[in-house]
């Protein structure tokens, strides 16, 4: 659908690092409430919420909400342990991240803070800091998670879990360069799947797709649980999307929802595969199951936009207008988008200008705000914003297809035909709406003229020299001398 999953793409691998933040200090032998006397009994369900969390994975749903309710219960008894109010409060955010739930981001900064007031970060509570950066990327304040990484990376610069978080904030304010930076300092501290999905998500961004579904394959080779390898599989089934091959990324995503019935990512992605395929029925349905476990607003939008497609109007406004009613978070360029194309154009050119003000200049912030620029009436400075979506790197045929349609407004139209075919070529079933007018664009511009315009003609090459007369001395184009 038109968000292709790059505003929220679970490429990002964020989710297991937020509570990997934290969890480092959560461990067997610093938490008695969990264990009691004698030898440790086999990992029960909060201890496996930890141990992923330790790998920088995801945890299950269940053994997540096990160890939510054992730190609370912990924290009655215990109200001065600040190590564990770092856990609980990192828990809820990786739990309202997983379930698309907002409401738990208060209560991770009331637990976050609690563990500074207990030992304050001067006093070296890097992991109150990491869960507050941690917190930050989730509502995404990119600034702020910058500003707590940077601050325990200062303090700490082999503190592995630091750099996760760097990543996502780095990449939330298009600093691309220090994403990379941070990136490779990862892999020289750690190995594994996390450190694979990371590595498969930066080769996306910047075009080496075959490197990526190399990357997110070694993820799913390296996954300990069934969480971590279903969140591998769906990492996968977005890469064989994006590349416009909805057969293969169904198979993925059809791996991934076989460990994890329930896997929000993957229930999205299997209906966009889906109605990609044509099985538009199916792919209803699949909406209705993706949003009734992961309800974010690249999904309702998608779904809105399947529906409007079909003619359900009714279907389709119903999600239009969620997406206006409800409060979200993190969902600027989705937002944008659907304000531009369903709504108000110029209200999401206000909206994306005061997001960019903000330092938030990534590739989806600027598509969007080119956009809306465009279908505002300004295409001149739209254009500027939708090269610089696309000349990063990251191959998307949305992207392609806006850039298109911009040039074309601008008259450019070589540009624009060689960003519409690009587009096509990437995906030919990128968006239900408008991958058709894509169609219909590219078509309407036709081929490049055979005659080149005269300033890119250059100078015309000397004919070859031969020992043959050339035509105007043969004796038959040679004009008879008239009489004086």
């Amino acid at each position: 659908m038109k968000t292709e999953n790059v505003s929220r793409s679970v490429l990002a691998a964020g989710v297991g690092a937020v509570l990997a933040a934290t969890a480092l200090l959560y461990a067997p032998d610093l938490a008695p409430g969990l264990f009691g006397d004698g030898k440790p009994p086999a990992p029960g369900p909060a201890e496996r919420a930890v141990l992923a969390a330790n790998a920088g994975a995801p945890a299950s749903l269940p053994d997540l909400g096990a160890l939510i309710a054992d730190r609370e219960k912990w924290l009655k008894k215990h109200p001065k342990d600040e190590a564990s109010w770092a856990v609980l409060g990192a828990a809820y955010t990786e739990r309202g991240t997983r379930l698309g739930d907002t409401t738990y981001y208060p209560r991770a900064e009331r637990a976050l803070k609690r563990s500074l007031e207990v030992r304050p970060a001067a006093r070296g509570n890097l992991d109150a800091q990491l869960g507050l950066g941690a917190l930050a990327n989730a509502r995404g304040d990119w600034r702020t998670a910058r500003t707590w990484g940077e601050a325990v990376r200062k303090e700490e610069p082999k503190r592995w879990s630091a750099y996760p978080l760097l990543i996502d904030a780095y990449n939330g304010l298009g600093e691309y360069e220090s994403a990379r930076k941070a990136l490779s300092t990862l892999e020289e501290l750690r190995t594994g799947g996390a450190v694979s999905a990371r590595t498969a998500q930066m080769y996306r961004d910047r075009g080496w797709r075959e490197d990526a579904a190399a990357a997110a394959l070694d993820a799913v080779g390296q996954a300990e649980s069934g969480a971590e390898k279903a969140a591998a599989l769906s990492r996968l089934g977005d890469l064989a999307w994006e590349r416009g091959e909805p057969e293969e990324a169904l198979t993925e995503y059809g791996k991934a929802l076989a460990l994890v019935g329930d896997h929000g990512p993957s229930l999205a992605g299997r209906a966009r595969a889906l109605a990609a395929l044509g099985r538009t029925d199916e792919a209803v349905l699949g909406y209705r199951a993706a949003l009734a476990r992961l309800p974010l607003p690249e999904y309702v939008l998608e779904a809105g936009e399947l529906y409007q497609s079909l003619g359900l109007d009714g279907d389709a406004r119903s999600q239009y207008d969620l997406l206006r009613t409800r409060t979200w978070v993190n969902a600027e360029a989705v937002l944008g988008l659907f304000e531009a194309d369903h709504g108000d154009p110029g209200a999401a050119v206000r909206r994306l200008r005061a997001e960019w003000a903000r330092g938030h200049r990534s590739v989806q912030v600027a598509d969007a705000l080119g956009w809306a620029l465009y279908r505002s009436g300004e295409p001149k400075e739209a254009l500027e914003y939708a090269k610089r979506a696309t000349d990063e790197g990251l191959r998307s045929a949305l992207f392609a297809y806006h850039r298109g349609e911009i040039e074309r407004a601008v008259e450019e139209y070589g540009p624009a035909r060689r960003h519409l075919a690009e587009a096509l070529r990437i995906n030919p079933d990128f968006s239900p709406l408008l991958a058709p007018k894509a169609r219909k664009a590219a078509a309407t511009l036709g081929d490049p003229p055979d005659e080149l315009p005269e300033e890119l003609r250059g100078e015309r090459p000397e004919p070859p020299k031969t020992d043959e007369p050339s035509p105007e001395e043969t004796p038959t184009s040679r004009e008879s001398p008239k009489a004086s």
